[in-house]
C-alpha cells in the first residue's frame, strides 16, 4: 500500500471520530442516538473508493475496540459493540464498502448533475441501507425486539440519514471535480 493510500485511510478515520464527537442526540423510547459518524463512513466510501474507505471504517472501529473515546458520547472498548449500537457500527464498514464500490461504478461514468445523482444515490444504498441491514437485526436481538418493531422503530432516522447522504453526495461530488481520489 502506498504511503498516500495510509495517510488518506487515517484522515478519513479521524474524520469519523471527530464526527462522532459531535454530542449524540438521544431519542426517548429507542436506546440508539443520532449521531453523524455514518456521515463520515458515506464520505470515506464515496471519496476514497470502496477498499480504503472500509478501511478507514476499519481503522475508526479498531480504536475503538482497544478502548479509546471515539465513539458519539465519547465511549470506547469492546463493550461497545455488544449494545444495541453494535451492528450499525459494524456495518459502517460494509457500507463504506459498498457506497464506494457503487460511487465507482456509476459516479466514474456520469457526469454533471447525473453524476452528483450517482454520489447521493451511492450514499443512501451503502450509508443508509446497508448499515440498517446490519445494525437492525443487532437492535432487534439485543433489545429482545421483533425485527419488524426494530426495524419501525430506527425509521425516525431516516430524514437525518437521507440529509447525510445529500451532503456526502455533494461533498464527494465537488471534491472528485478538483481533486479526483476514487481507486480506478
Amino acid at each position: 500500500m502506498k504511503s498516500s493510500n495510509t495517510v488518506l485511510i487515517a484522515l478519513f478515520a479521524a474524520l469519523i471520530v471527530v464526527l462522532s464527537l459531535i454530542p449524540p442526540i438521544p431519542l426517548p423510547a429507542i436506546p440508539v442516538p443520532i449521531t453523524l459518524q455514518t456521515l463520515g463512513a458515506m464520505l470515506a466510501g464515496a471519496m476514497l473508493g470502496p477498499l480504503r474507505g472500509a478501511l478507514a471504517c476499519l481503522l475508526y472501529l479498531a480504536l475503538a475496540a482497544i478502548g479509546l473515546p471515539v465513539l458519539p458520547g465519547g465511549r470506547g472498548g469492546l463493550g461497545a459493540f455488544f449494545g444495541p449500537t453494535g451492528g450499525f457500527l459494524v456495518g459502517l464498514v460494509a457500507g463504506a464498502c459498498v457506497t464506494g464500490w457503487l460511487a465507482w461504478r456509476l459516479a466514474a461514468r456520469a457526469r454533471g448533475a447525473a453524476q452528483a445523482a450517482a454520489y447521493v444515490l451511492a450514499c443512501v444504498v451503502g450509508g443508509i441501507l446497508v448499515v440498517y441491514a446490519f445494525g437492525v437485526p443487532w437492535l432487534a436481538v439485543v433489545a429482545k425486539m421483533e425485527l419488524a418493531k426494530a426495524a419501525l422503530a430506527v425509521a425516525v432516522f431516516l430524514p437525518g440519514d437521507v440529509a447525510k447522504a445529500l451532503v456526502a453526495g455533494w461533498v464527494a461530488w465537488r471534491v472528485e471535480r478538483l481533486w479526483p481520489m476514487l481507486e480506478r
